[in-house]
């Protein structure tokens, strides 16, 4: 990522080492990867994305890799960048309200990872990424991304 480009959020795919099936957190029927804006405690995209799983969607995170990163350009706005990562998942807290304020508490659906791009709604830079996510699980965790596992909730 170029240093210039600054990093304003850091979002991500989350993964159940049994299932291979991925987080999609869902707040009053708006779905969305886990994770948010960095913090100037957070060491790298890394330590974001780990502590905003936890806050979030209340789960544990193992082994982390980091996908790349997508520039945002918008009128009027200073170029930015959208880091995306994948992890593992390694424990599910109970459900509690975000600590951000909002008060919302997160549903944690879970779905096969080739669905995940269709359930997000972001189309092509969505699947991509979903594509990324499964190559590393696959060869780097040997992960069973391609199971038959049916979407259902974790609450």
């Amino acid at each position: 990522m170029p240093p210039e480009l600054p990093a304003t959020r850091v979002h991500g795919y989350l993964l159940c080492p049994d299932t291979g099936r991925v987080l999609i957190q869902d707040v009053d029927g708006v779905m969305g990867l886990p994770g948010g804006r960095p913090e100037p405690h957070d060491t790298d995209p890394a330590a974001t994305f780990v502590r905003e799983a936890l806050e979030e969607n209340q789960v544990r995170v193992g082994a982390v890799a980091y996908l790349g990163y997508q520039e945002v350009r918008e009128p009027g706005r200073t170029p930015y960048a959208q880091i995306r990562m994948a992890g593992i998942i390694t424990a599910f807290e109970p459900p509690q309200p975000d600590p951000d304020g909002t008060g919302h508490t997160c549903r944690r659906l879970m779905v096969p990872l080739a669905d995940a791009a269709d359930v997000l709604g972001w189309g092509e830079p969505a699947l991509a990424q979903a594509k990324a996510a499964a190559r590393i699980a696959e060869t780097e965790w040997g992960l069973p991304v391609n199971g038959q596992t049916p979407a259902g909730y974790v609450d």
